[in-house]
């Protein structure tokens, strides 16, 4: 019986924590955990077969830092065939009669995808392959993807899965208590995301205990039509008598993982703190209940890495205007690769409330499928809104839809023959939502009954890729009605029809209605208020065209989606009419200061640049930083601060900041200007641990704040991080740690640097760690996040 036959119809036990029950077995800080598989084998045997005796279903093997930036080749692969070979073992030696499986344990490479960090997607999907590739060789009899905190680098791991083994891929995340992951995803972008892609099971593991953690799991039940996985943290770490423990014991985690099990979880374990013993109270507590049957959520909706866009009740609306067709100024930033203009235009068309963006880069002139690759990386650099991939080149959807850090709309498939055999296949294998055009190779039918035909056709021919009808949209293709008197009331029969009787949602490209007419908005809004009411989803269109913005916003008014008219009024309120186009003020999201704070605020980095080197000739350096980067990074960081503002929005902001001081640096005498500089601050990633995502992104931040950081990597010993201190005098230092078997190395950092340096500040975070955990390992200060960290520095900064 195979893992995915067995938990169609039974509640899957994994296994619970392993870093913790090494360090009891005798690894030493610093010391790697998966080079046990070899030098240690015993011990991990007893572990492995202690969780199958408590109960457990599935081990995951010891690999979990498991890949070629942490080992090379050779050892990996001895590392690997003996992790999977010491679970076989411990299954073996088992005296419980369970169902047994082995997952080859996939987790974080450590590093920071581009563009928000320097490791290249494919270079992340390449490093997760050999790692993949080895497990499947040598037995594993599922992928475990797990305590992954990037949406981009998840997305990475799966591709890699998928494309080097045919084994079940299952995919846990780790959430913040703010319910989001650090990039900033919510549980409904991992779950469209994943879904698209094809994961066998989809869940929430580490951060946070239990009862903490349950808000997330019920939006993965609620949402997800996949098998959903649980495997907490047994609570918070604290220490006590020198070793660290969790404050939620095993029965009473128990109680809490068996009633998220009689709310339909499928997959549920342990992880950080949890012991067999943990597992064993589980499988008592759960004895007796029956899984909940999984069903169709049928949720159709896109995401970007920070939220995702349902088309449900309420119109969507797709910005149409980075698209060249009619339009001599985008035409001419195509052919001079002027993506300035490109990622403005996105900004813009944020600004005026659009949901998603359209994203069409079609000219015969140019390379269609990098110039559609770098618009939609370039995009997700300044924008959190879903992208549409707009093409009819499907080598260039191809490279947009493998790049795209999300679930994307995919514009379009229609039902010709070599479209769908053409395009279905990569809307299974990436995932997205796909435009369905009701034309074929006859052409466009002129009555409602052909298009409906057509309709039927792509669904059937969907169906046959394993593609569901809820990630098909249709678009029934509005004609001029100047050309056919007829035109209008056939695409909204078409519409009506399937809306009402497929039960499929609908997208138009409005603006077509009108071609050739005066006046155009008049006839185009009128003919968007009928496609509304006749079940129209979502509607391709210019967000500056006042008509079309106060239909939108009166429709929601009249059709209850808006309470008490307030966003009507709101519109009402802020609109400054010109030449029949609109510019809504909203919350003030399009007034900045100056053009230069615009520009870091969104993430603009050769606009930042560049209007720096223009300033520089009237104004004085220091005024620019002073009175132009700090007060837009603040902006930014107080957005970041309040949970309005996200992981990647700062690092953008930061980069773009880091553009502009360069401008500064190279333009001063000696390239360098020590009077702006800050105090020094010495961070590293403590011994043992060698993931420095953290750590990076508080280095990142803090150079941007004017702080001299003196970066010591990651994997770094106490003597050298003291030495270092001593020498270049520095007030603070900034330790992270990412493993639980990681941190009596940083509380023994933090003891040698108390004693040689006292008077030096230490301020701790990771994954592993909160306040009180920090207190009692003796750091003078945790920070949450990296503007945490920048707060706490300044305040030490006003001191020294």
């Amino acid at each position: 019986m195979t893992i995915r036959e067995y938990m169609k119809d039974n509640i899957v036990y994994l296994d619970g924590g392993l870093g913790t029950l090494l360090q009891a077995a005798g690894l030493k800080p610093g010391e790697r955990p998966e080079r046990w598989n070899i030098t240690h084998k015993d011990e991990v045997v007893k572990i492995h077969c202690d969780y199958f005796d408590a109960g457990s279903n599935v081990v995951c093997a010891n690999t979990f830092g498991a890949n070629v930036l942490n080992f090379d080749e050779k050892e990996l692969e001895e590392i690997i065939k003996n992790a999977i070979k010491n679970v076989r073992t411990a299954m073996k030696k088992s005296k419980s009669a369970q169902p047994k499986f082995v997952a080859l344990d996939v987790s974080t490479i450590g590093r920071l995808l581009k563009p928000y960090g320097d490791f290249d997607f494919e270079d992340a999907i390449s490093v997760f392959a050999k790692s993949v590739k080895l497990g499947e060789k040598y037995g594993a009899d599922l992928i475990m993807i797990e305590t992954m905190t990037d949406c981009y680098e998840t997305k990475a791991a799966v591709i890699a899965a998928k494309e080097n083994c045919d084994l079940p891929i299952f995919v846990s995340n780790a959430y913040g208590d703010d319910g989001k992951m650090m990039t900033g995803a919510t549980p409904e972008v991992m779950i469209s995301m994943l879904e698209g892609l094809g994961v066998d099971a989809i869940g929430v593991n580490c951060s946070l205990g239990p009862k903490a953690l349950m808000p997330v799991v019920e939006k993965y039940l609620k949402c997800s039509s996949l098998p959903v996985l649980f495997k907490p943290n047994a609570g918070l770490p604290r220490v006590e008598n020198g070793k660290t423990v969790f404050d939620v014991k095993a029965k009473s985690f128990a109680t809490e993982v068996s009633r998220a099990v009689k709310k339909g979880v499928r997959l549920a374990g342990g992880c950080c703190g949890t012991t067999p013993e943990y597992i064993c109270e589980l499988v008592k507590k759960t004895n007796g209940i029956l899984p909940k049957e999984i069903k169709q959520k049928n949720i159709t909706w896109v995401s970007s890495y920070s939220h995702a866009v349902e088309f449900k009740n309420q119109p969507v609306l797709i910005g149409e205007r980075i698209n060249p067709t009619g339009k001599k100024r985008f035409k001419q930033a195509l052919k001079e690769n002027d993506i300035k203009y490109i990622l403005n235009e996105g900004i813009n068309q944020q600004e005026q409330g659009v949901h998603i963006l359209d994203v069409n880069v079609g000219l015969p002139e140019i390379d269609e499928p990098t110039m559609l690759e770098t618009c939609i990386c370039e995009l997700q650099t300044v924008t959190d809104l879903p992208l549409q991939i707009d093409t009819s080149d499907t080598t260039a959807m191809e490279k947009a839809l493998r790049r795209y850090n999300g679930k994307a709309m995919v514009n379009s498939v229609n039902g010709k023959e070599e479209s769908m055999r053409s395009v279905f296949p990569l809307v299974k294998k990436y995932g997205g939502v796909v435009v369905a055009l009701t034309l074929d190779e006859n052409g466009i039918p002129d009555t409602v009954q052909g298009r409906v035909e057509i309709a039927k056709k792509i669904l059937a021919a969907a169906k046959e890729y394993g593609i569901d009808k809820k990630d098909i949209i249709f678009d029934t293709l509005a004609m001029t009605v100047s050309a056919s008197d007829s035109a209008a009331m056939t695409t909204l029969g078409a519409l009506k029809y399937i809306r009402n009787n497929l039960r499929c949602h609908t997208v138009l490209g409005v603006s077509n209605i009108s071609f050739g007419l005066p006046n155009r908005d008049a006839v185009t809004s009128t003919f968007f208020a009928l496609a509304l009411e006749n079940g129209l989803s979502g509607a391709i269109m210019n967000p500056y065209s006042y008509d079309m913005m106060k239909t939108y916003f009166a429709y929601r008014a009249l059709r209850e989606l808006d309470s008490s008219c307030l966003e009507y009024i709101d519109f009402a309120s802020k609109i400054e009419v010109n030449s029949a186009t609109v510019k809504v003020e909203k919350n003030n999201q399009n007034t900045y200061a100056s053009d230069l704070q615009k520009a870091i605020i969104k993430g603009l980095k050769t606009e930042a640049a560049e209007i720096t080197e223009k300033l520089l000739g009237e104004v004085d350096s220091l005024d620019i930083v002073n009175n132009e980067i700090i007060p837009a990074l603040n902006i930014v960081g107080e957005g970041f601060e309040k949970k309005t503002v996200f992981l990647p929005q700062l690092l953008m902001s930061a980069e773009s900041a880091g553009c502009a001081f360069e401008i500064i640096k190279s333009q001063m005498p000696g390239g360098e200007n020590s009077d702006a500089k800050k105090c020094k601050f010495v961070i590293a990633t403590v011994k043992g641990d060698i993931h420095d995502i953290g750590k990076n992104i508080v280095k990142l931040i803090l150079e941007n704040y004017g702080f001299d950081v003196i970066d010591l990597g990651k994997d770094v010993e106490p003597k050298t991080i003291a030495d270092t201190i001593k020498k270049c005098g520095a007030p603070l230092l900034g330790l992270s740690a990412l493993m639980t078997t990681t941190v009596p190395a940083m509380e023994e950092t933090i003891k040698l640097v108390h004693k040689e340096i006292p008077d030096c500040k230490i301020v701790v975070g990771g994954a592993v760690l909160n306040k009180e955990y920090a207190e009692q390992i003796g750091a003078d200060h945790y920070a949450a996040d990296a503007m945490e960290t920048v707060r706490y520095a300044e305040k030490i900064t006003e001191l020294v």
